[in-house]
């Protein structure tokens, strides 16, 4: 699995350090938008076992839980952003714009 962001996906971690220092991202399969990755200051969002660091985001630690882990293992993650204003906790909401996900299966 790689996972790489877009710039403009760039561009707005870095908006988003600016107003909220370190940031992390969580990856679930679950709630709260699906399957948007979530993003939030560093250490807010408490992982645990069943999360996993799967690399980093323009210099942030992205996690997943590892049910969603299993399943994406063999896909590739490029982070982007687009307009409007999603259903979550992410950091990203009061921007109006939202993180995506884009995704091709990786060559194993």
């Amino acid at each position: 699995m790689k996972i790489t962001a877009t710039e403009s996906c760039k561009e707005l971690i870095e908006l988003l350090k600016s107003k909220h220092g370190e940031l992390m991202f969580h990856q679930s399969g679950g709630c709260c938008d699906g399957s948007s990755p979530m993003c939030y200051p560093l250490g807010e969002f408490k992982v645990g076992g069943q999360d996993v660091l799967v690399g980093e985001l323009a210099g942030c630690p992205f996690y997943m839980g590892k049910a969603q882990y299993n399943l994406w293992q063999h896909t590739d993650l490029t982070i982007d952003v687009v307009n409007g204003r999603g259903a979550s906790f992410s950091l990203e909401i009061p921007e109006g714009k939202r993180f995506i996900v884009r995704s091709e299966i990786c060559s194993i």
